[in-house]
């Protein structure tokens, strides 16, 4: 796997030294739609400047991210969406989703907010991690100037939701941190207009910009790929206790939370990790927290990898309930039992799934129908 350094080099390299320097001119692959902004014709439509950032004596740097790229101008981020623009940070990706459909909550998944109803799914390019895992990475390994983008501004975002019926919008399928204005701002309109916000995220962001986020956000499911930093390092290009912090921001700031954690053979299939993880998830309490196991399925740089047997899943959620996760899931193996929802009061099925789809629900305002027993989530 190339280091850090290298992938700092090939995005400055590979991806800005053909533009010349001027990078904003050759944006707007699938739509072709450029636009001046007033007083800068050779800034592109879907620019803005960045939020979080400040000047140094190397360049500008993004505070987004734990990464905190640093920029001379014509220099394009880790991520492939932020750029240093004659001495000022820039996000390229804003109101240009090249993903935007209607999905179940359960896909996101969050299987304890707002059961049964649908969600407004969005995301641009890019990714402030390399996952040699990725299952989007056509998507998160690209710059929004490489994908077939749709023209969407954060009024327009609300605007479709609210038409298409749905309750939700989720920031999604790439990385929403690396796409954070565009986040926040449709966030701050959909807050007022009632529409709840999800997120789907690695959780690799600062603690200021989470906190400025998380008024607005509703739920968030967090990729907790590992517990090892060296395993963080080799299969994700990132770091393991930026996303431990996240996890109890975003519970101090009452965002309801899930966490997911894919399993993949050979690399995150220690059973004395995941006991170790769960530990430390009980320890600063979040044992109420849903934890989805997922399953593993070939995909993008591990495709000599098997999927994961169903018993290391099995296994795992045993071990995670052993622990004292009171709610624990197995995910992508369709027709488990693990993938309904369990009173730990009685012990009855309170909520039954068959993939994305609720069968019954037998949780009557928070609680469960049999014995009272409060479930927590969000669930009206």
């Amino acid at each position: 796997m190339a280091s850090k350094l290298n992938r700092r080099e090939f995005l400055r390299t590979g991806i800005c030294a053909g533009c010349g320097g001027m990078f904003l001119s050759s944006f707007g692959k699938g739509s072709g739609i450029f636009a001046a902004v007033p007083g800068d014709e050779q800034l592109w439509k879907w620019s803005r400047e960045a939020i979080f950032w400040e000047e140094t004596p190397r360049g500008v740097k993004c505070l987004i991210c734990p990464n905190e790229c640093t920029l001379r101008p014509g220099e394009t981020s880790d991520c492939r969406n932020r750029v240093n623009f004659r001495g000022k940070l820039y996000t390229i990706a804003y109101g240009n989703p090249c993903a935007v459909h209607i999905d179940p909550m359960e896909k996101k998944p969050l299987f304890h907010f707002m059961p049964g109803t649908l969600v407004y799914s969005i995301a641009t390019a890019g990714c402030n991690f390399g996952c040699l895992n990725c299952q989007n990475w056509t998507i998160s390994q690209a710059s929004p100037k490489e994908t077939d983008n749709i023209d969407l501004m954060p009024d327009k975002v609300v605007e479709k939701c609210l038409a298409s019926g749905c309750r939700s919008i989720a920031y999604t399928y790439s990385e929403p941190v690396t796409f954070y204005e565009y986040t926040y701002d449709t966030s701050v309109i959909a807050h007022k207009k009632g529409i709840y916000n999800t997120l789907h995220s690695n959780g690799y962001i600062n603690e200021k910009p989470l906190r400025a986020l998380a008024r607005y956000i509703d739920a968030a499911n967090i990729d907790l790929k590992s517990f090892d930093e060296s395993i963080y390092l080799k299969l994700n290009a990132g770091k393991l206790q930026p996303v431990l912090n996240t996890l109890l921001v975003l519970k101090q700031e009452g965002v309801w939370l899930e966490i997911t954690n894919l399993i993949i053979p050979g690399w995150t299939d220690n059973m004395k990790m995941i006991r170790s993880m769960c530990q430390w998830l009980v320890g600063n309490g979040l044992s109420d927290c849903p934890l989805h196991f997922s399953r593993f399925m070939p995909q993008y740089k591990l495709t000599q990898v098997a999927p994961t047997p169903v018993a290391v899943l099995q296994q795992a959620r045993s071990i995670a309930m052993e622990e004292g996760m009171k709610y624990v899931y197995i995910g992508n193996v369709p027709g488990n039992d693990a993938e309904n929802t369990y009173c730990p009061g009685c012990g009855k099925m309170v909520i039954e799934r068959k993939g994305y789809r609720i069968l019954s629900n037998n949780i009557v305002k928070g609680k469960c129908r049999f014995c009272g027993y409060s479930i927590p989530g969000r669930w009206e």
